[in-house]
């Protein structure tokens, strides 16, 4: 029988004595002609687990291919450390190079490397610390986000990836067909019939799964979706990307209130998991990322958010006597630099900013009765700007009808939506999180480029 492998993670807190097995990649290597120090590391955590060598044991030629990158099996006696990084460490009895790192092509050397090129070596920079932190929060968050609306009894809900409606009214969306784009069949006015393609009509990749999501919320009162959105926006910034991830919970009977209390206890409640459960990542990326990481993330779990009206927020950016480069007027959609300001300078919290002006919002979102506003809720954080937005829906079926035309959109292509407002309407919300906002935050990177394994951006779409 094959002796077991033992995880990084779990053999570092182990008491010393016995035989062990690990497996990993070498992340450094030193040493002299009598005994040779490896770093081994098998991504379970941001710690490594030193191997030594007892140069009487092992000849140079064995340890010469042993290099940055190589991946070995090693196994030996687990002895107490005499160094202060660790408290245990393997005594090196047998090895086994599973695979060997030309040191000359291995791009991942002992010292810094940018974020900019690290982008460009994307499949390999997992291997390196901060993107090890970095994807093993991202695992526990995801976890997170399905234990806490399992807990509170909602359903997951799987919204299509693929459909023919566009939740945001926006039109930035990715087309999906089967045509050949070379010659693609024509009606008689010259335009694309897509009536013979795969689905027999116009379809993409979805924006959003909330309209699915409220007709799932309308049956089984409480859901949510997560899973992947795509956006056809010519965005280049820190903060944009075409492919991200999404966490939207639909939830029936409640209004604005009970939103606003969800998304502030959705988000405390993930803050609180990371703290809790990624202690060495975060403390990592709080050393080399951002060094006041830790104590913004326990700030947001000790702190009330601020809430007040859209209309409230301009009066105070027009009287703040700043200079910002986008102009402040009542009716405008809020720049990230208002955003921060708010939460930054003036209240130095989280804000949940509400009753925003309808020209500015989505066709779903509840008329307050002033005529001019909607029942819209944006969590803005610091650093991020929004990281939540959602609304009370609006469930009257003739304001929904008269707004939909109102914004040239189709009520034809809706009646399917249409019809929870036709048969048993009832009052509810939701919001929407984008993942990837949550995971800057988390990590105090700067970029979202840095916290999906593989971001797909303009004119950007390798591995």
């Amino acid at each position: 029988m094959t002796e077991s492998r033992t995880k990084i993670i779990d053999l570092l807190k182990m008491p010393a004595g016995g035989t062990v097995q690990v497996k990993g990649w070498v992340r450094t290597k030193r040493g002299n002609k009598s005994i040779v120090f490896i770093a081994l590391n098998d991504g379970s955590t941001i710690h490594n687990v030193q191997i030594v060598y007892d140069m009487n044991v092992f000849s140079e030629e064995e340890l010469r291919p042993v290099t940055t990158g190589a991946c070995l099996r090693v196994r030996g006696e687990l002895v107490p450390s005499l160094g202060t990084e660790q408290s245990v460490e393997i005594r090196a009895e047998e090895m086994e190079i599973y695979g060997t790192a030309d040191p000359a092509a291995y791009p991942l050397q002992k010292k810094g490397h940018s974020m900019e090129f690290l982008r460009e070596i994307a499949h390999l920079r997992p291997r390196t610390n901060t993107f090890g932190c970095i994807f093993r929060i991202r695992h526990a968050m995801a976890y997170a986000i399905h234990k806490y609306f399992n807990d509170k009894g909602f359903v997951y809900l799987h919204t299509p990836i693929i459909t023919a409606s566009d939740c945001e009214g926006a039109g930035a969306m990715f087309q999906v067909t089967t045509l050949d784009l070379k010659d693609p069949p024509k009606g008689k006015d010259g335009s694309v019939d897509f009536s013979r393609d795969f689905f027999g009509r116009q379809t993409s990749l979805t924006v959003s799964g909330q309209l699915e999501g409220e007709l799932g919320a309308m049956a089984l009162g409480e859901i949510y979706t997560f899973g992947p959105t795509f956006r056809a926006e010519n965005s280049n910034t820190p903060r944009h990307l075409a492919e991200f991830w999404m966490i939207e919970p639909e939830m029936a009977f409640y209004d604005i209130h009970d939103n606003m209390d969800l998304a502030e206890d959705f988000i405390k409640y993930l803050v609180r998991y990371a703290l809790e459960n990624c202690a060495p990542d975060l403390q990592f990326l709080n050393n080399m990322i951002d060094k006041e990481l830790i104590k913004r993330l326990e700030g947001v779990c000790d702190t009330q958010f601020v809430r007040l009206s859209y209309t409230e927020g301009i009066d105070i950016l027009t009287g703040s006597g700043q200079t910002f480069e986008y102009p402040v007027s009542w009716g405008i959609d809020l720049q990230s630099e208002h955003e921060r300001y708010l939460v930054e300078k003036h209240f130095k919290r989280p804000v949940i900013l509400t009753d925003y002006p309808k020209e500015i919002k989505a066709f779903y979102m509840k008329e307050n009765p002033d005529g001019k506003t909607v029942r819209a809720m944006d969590i803005l954080f610091p650093k991020i700007g929004e990281i939540i937005g959602g609304s009370q829906r609006e469930e009257d079926l003739e304001t929904l009808v008269r707004r939909i035309r109102e914004m040239n959109m189709s009520a034809e292509n809706l009646d399917w939506y249409l019809d929870t407002r036709r048969f048993g309407t009832a009052p509810h919300s939701g919001f929407g999180l984008g993942f990837e906002r949550l995971l800057l935050f988390i990590t105090g990177m700067t970029n979202i480029r840095d916290v999906i394994p593989f971001p797909r951006t303009p004119k950007s779409a390798e591995f």
